[in-house]
């Protein structure tokens, strides 16, 4: 496995490893868990040869939020990719990504707006960008994301199709704790109490997933208790709770195919969103 510090570097080693066939990219941030290896194992699984990045994008970042503090271990990391069969992995500076006046920006106005967007302004700005730059230089022939990032992943589709970017997104399940739990980067700054408060989030969304099966139609009481079921939790400090359609994450109407059930909430200095998706297929199933 190679590491590639520089833009150059890694356009030269993906150059060589197009020998070998073609080439599938997982955008990181680091502090790998099982959900950014499975994407590793998943791309792996596909396609020949994957090129990992890590890189904390401080773009997308907030001036209040946890950059300085965000979890990091590139060492471990890398042994990590390496057992996945990763080819290469892109670790650059933040100078190298964002070099001195650096002044252009990718900005999906509609998508941004809501979920995580309304409250965290600039950051899908930030993600898109970064992407965006990932893109251009590995040049893969396919991206895998999670789909716990749910509104990231329709941000990082929506770019694709609307700048018309040649490669595939492939998205990959959430992957769970055994009880539930989404994994995430930042479970790391959960205390016992708080690790076990934060699985209301799922329950929450499977419950209320459950009701939009079973055939309930009226989405803002459903939206309302998944809300409910979050508050009555003491140690969640909750952030949104919202049903929206997709692909363009819009209020729900009768002809949406696919709806989003989604939450962010705070335990702590932990800042975690989760979500689960209900096709118009589920309900369908349940009510004929």
């Amino acid at each position: 496995m190679q590491v590639c510090e520089t833009i150059a570097e890694v356009r030269e080693v993906v150059r060589e490893l197009r020998n070998s066939g073609p080439v599938a990219l997982v955008p990181t941030m680091g502090y790998f868990h099982e959900g950014h290896l499975t994407l590793m194992r998943e791309a792996h699984r596909r396609f020949p040869v994957v090129v990992v990045s890590v890189f904390v994008n401080p773009l997308q970042f907030g001036p209040t939020e946890d950059l300085k503090t965000y979890p990091r271990d590139l060492e471990r990391d890398l042994r990590l990719a390496r057992g996945t069969g990763a080819a290469a992995v892109f670790v650059p500076s933040e100078n190298e990504m964002y070099p001195e006046q650096f002044c252009t920006f990718v900005d999906l106005e509609r998508l941004s707006g809501v979920l995580c967007g309304r409250t965290r302004p600039g950051h899908f700005r930030g993600v898109a960008t970064m992407v965006t730059k990932l893109f251009n230089i590995v040049r893969p022939d396919a991206a895998f994301f999670g789909q716990k990032d749910a509104q990231q992943l329709q941000v990082v589709r929506r770019l694709v199709r609307d700048l018309n970017l040649n490669l595939e997104i492939v998205a990959v399940p959430t992957v769970r704790e055994a009880d539930g739990l989404a994994m995430s980067s930042r479970n790391a700054y959960l205390d016992p109490r708080e690790r076990r408060a934060a699985t209301v989030l799922y329950r929450s969304l499977q419950s209320a997933r459950e009701a939009v099966v079973s055939g309930r139609r009226d989405l803002a009481a459903v939206q309302e208790r998944l809300a409910a079921g979050i508050r009555a939790e003491p140690l969640a400090e909750l952030e949104y709770a919202e049903i929206l359609a997709l692909p363009g994450l819009t209020p729900p109407g009768d002809d949406d195919s696919e709806l989003l059930l989604a939450v962010a909430a705070r335990f702590g200095r932990a800042r975690l969103i989760d979500n689960v998706v209900c096709t118009v297929e589920d309900r369908h199933r349940r009510t004929s």
